[in-house]
C-alpha cells in the first residue's frame, strides 16, 4: 500500500487530505498532524466520518499488522488537536496585527478587499452574518476576490484566542500570517465535513466503501 493512502478508501490522495497515525509506545495510535512523529505510519481521509469507520472497522490493527489501542473518542481528540491548531494560529496572526473584529470593521475589510476570510460565532444573529454576506457577494460583484466564511468556534472560543470579549465576527487580512490561519480553518472545515453538501457526499463515500466492502 502507498505510504499515502487511506487504509478506509484504499485511494491515494495529497499529504493535506489526509491524517497520519502512528502507534505510540504504549501500542494506542496517535494522530501525527504535522506528520513527524517517528516510526511506520498509516494514513486516513482529513475528515471525522472515515477516522471513526477506521476505528470501528479495526483497521488501524490491519494496517499497522499488530494489535492496537485505540483511543474511545479517536475522532473527537482529532477534532480537539485541529481546533487547538487553528485557534492558536488565529492568536499569532492577532498578535502581527492581521486580525479585524467587529461586524463594522470586518465589513469594511470585505469590502476593501484586504480580508483573506471571515470567521462567525456559532452564536452570531441571522441578520449579522446576513450583512457581512452581502459585502462578500459585493465584493465578487465588482472584481474582488472572493471570500470564505467558517463558523468553527464559539463567540468564547474565539474571545480566549484573540483576546477580546464577545468576538462575534472577525476577519483574517491577507498576509503571510493569514495565509498559516486558513490552512489550519480549511483542515477543520474539512474535518467537520464543511458544507452540508460537503458532509452529504462524504456519507455517499462512506456508503459506496461499505458496499465495495460487502462484495469482496
Amino acid at each position: 500500500m502507498n505510504d499515502r493512502t487511506c487504509i478506509v478508501t484504499r485511494k491515494q490522495a495529497e499529504p493535506d487530505e489526509l491524517i497520519r497515525f502512528v502507534v505510540g509506545p504504549d501500542s494506542a495510535v496517535v494522530p501525527d498532524l504535522k506528520r513527524n512523529l517517528p516510526g511506520r505510519g498509516c494514513w486516513v481521509s482529513a475528515d471525522r466520518l472515515h477516522i471513526e469507520k477506521a476505528a470501528a472497522k479495526n483497521l488501524f490493527a490491519r494496517a499497522f499488522k499488530a494489535q492496537v489501542v485505540v483511543p474511545p473518542d479517536l475522532g473527537g481528540m482529532v477534532d480537539g488537536l485541529l481546533s487547538r491548531s487553528a485557534l492558536g494560529m488565529l492568536g499569532l496572526a492577532r498578535k502581527a496585527g492581521a486580525i479585524s473584529l467587529g461586524a463594522t470593521k470586518v465589513e469594511s475589510a470585505v469590502r476593501g478587499g484586504l480580508a483573506l476570510f471571515v470567521l462567525h460565532a456559532t452564536e452570531a444573529s441571522d441578520d449579522g452574518v446576513r450583512k457581512i454576506s452581502q459585502a462578500r457577494r459585493a465584493t465578487v460583484h465588482i472584481g474582488g476576490p472572493s471570500i470564505l466564511a467558517y463558523k468553527l468556534f464559539s463567540e468564547a472560543e474565539l474571545s480566549l484566542a484573540l483576546g477580546g470579549t464577545n468576538v462575534i465576527h472577525a476577519a483574517v487580512l491577507a498576509g503571510d500570517a493569514g495565509k498559516a490561519v486558513q490552512k489550519r480553518m480549511v483542515a477543520l472545515d474539512r474535518y467537520r465535513g464543511g458544507t452540508p453538501d460537503d458532509l452529504a457526499m462524504l456519507a455517499a463515500v462512506a456508503d459506496e466503501d461499505d458496499a465495495a466492502e460487502d462484495m469482496e
